[in-house]
């Protein structure tokens, strides 16, 4: 199982590593509109007055042995949640994350499966993508946030959350930021119409920030599974010596109550004659 996991880890970051490049694409995309808009609003229409549905994406596990993967990120989910004065709908992948946030009176809309390889993360995103469409017929006003593990180094992982929606001054702010000055001295056009461009652009962006997260999630799982079998196999290494040692202290001890008997007993026939 830890070969698999080594497996699993390598195969999750380098799917993360080949959305670096179409990822910053979708970015330079998204900051060229911006650019044409001029001081217009990119987004999904002006609900800025209404009551706010916060959708949380919440990625977990299926499966134990993982460590405190899904404790960690439990509370990172609570402790957001509660802390914002909004009604909130929870979308959890995996059944290990769902129970803990149910213990702490959190209810999901929705469990999904934690898929199993790289390729079952892209099936997993569109049916999340539709589960958010649905939400927002109900309610267009709308916060989309992730939760989930990121790897930080080796088998080091930690809590993030990542607000997708709404495509408010603070997302085009952290747009531009991301993408700095513009790479070449071209201009950018936008051939196909500012319109269609822009709603291209957000399905991938909304796609791809998902697809990433996914991945990021399943890397930080393997990697802590791989980290608990360690340590257990470590602790099972201790044992064994542990165990080891007071066998051979005890039948050491054995051997030399028995050596005392005949030795006793030889003495007390040797006095006798």
């Amino acid at each position: 199982m830890k070969t698999l996991a080594a497996l699993n880890i390598r195969q999750y970051e380098e799917a993360v590593r080949a959305l670096d490049d179409y990822y910053r694409t979708v970015e330079l995309g998204l900051a060229t509109c911006m650019r044409q808009i001029g001081g217009g609003r990119i987004g999904l229409g002006n609900h800025e007055r209404e009551p706010l549905l916060t959708i949380a994406v919440v990625f977990g596990s299926d499966q134990g042995l993982v460590g405190k993967f899904n404790d960690q990120l439990a509370e990172t989910v609570i402790s957001r949640l509660r802390s914002l004065d909004t009604t909130s709908s929870i979308l959890s992948i995996g059944e290990r994350i769902e129970v803990r946030l149910q213990d702490a009176g959190l209810a999901s809309e929705s469990l999904f499966a934690v898929p199993n390889s790289v390729n079952a993360i892209t099936p997993l995103v569109g049916e999340l993508l539709s589960s958010v469409e649905r939400l927002r017929e109900k309610r267009p006003a709308i916060e989309l946030c992730l939760f989930y593990n990121s790897p930080v180094s080796g088998e080091l992982y930690r809590p993030v959350t990542k607000r997708l929606l709404p495509l408010d001054e603070a997302w085009e702010k952290e747009i531009r930021r991301s993408v700095g000055p513009w790479p070449t001295k071209a201009i950018p056009e936008l051939l196909c119409g500012l319109d269609t461009t822009q709603w291209a652009l957000l399905r991938e962006y909304l796609f791809v920030s998902l697809f990433r997260a996914c991945a990021e999630s399943l890397a930080s799982e393997n990697a802590s599974r791989l980290s608990a079998m360690q340590r257990a196999g470590k602790n099972i290494d201790e044992m064994m010596e542990e165990l080891t040692r007071l066998y051979h202290e005890r039948r050491q001890a054995r051997i030399d109550e028995e050596l005392f008997d005949v030795v006793s007993g030889f003495q007390a026939l040797g006095g006798d004659g």
